[in-house]
């Protein structure tokens, strides 16, 4: 009866208090793994610009100036079509587990 009918309710909002929880964790979890995604791009971004006037100043001497840079540019643009091309194996596959593992636990 009347036993049964509380003990429903109070197993309900412990379920419902755990789904919040749960939803909470994540959350965090994935804003964590966003916000190290993005300071690590960050870094990655500025060590490859210094690494890339390095690398146009080096060819520079060697074959002038423009040469240099515009070498150092055609890689840049040579990376971009390959992402682009192998944009669903390198980036969205990975995606997808990484948020399946995450929301699915």
């Amino acid at each position: 009866g009347s036993e049964m009918c509380i003990r429903d309710r109070h197993y309900i909002g412990l379920q419902k208090e755990y789904l919040k929880l749960d939803v909470v964790d994540k959350v965090v979890r994935l804003l964590t793994a966003f916000t190290i995604t993005l300071v690590l791009l960050g870094l990655l971004t500025i060590v490859l610009i210094y690494l890339s006037f390095a690398a146009a100043f080096a060819l520079g001497n060697w074959l002038g100036m423009v040469w240099g840079f515009c070498i150092v540019a055609a890689f840049y643009i040579l990376l971009l079509l390959l992402f682009v091309v192998n944009r669903h194996q390198w980036i969205e596959k990975p995606f997808v587990r990484f948020l399946a593992s995450l929301l699915l636990k």
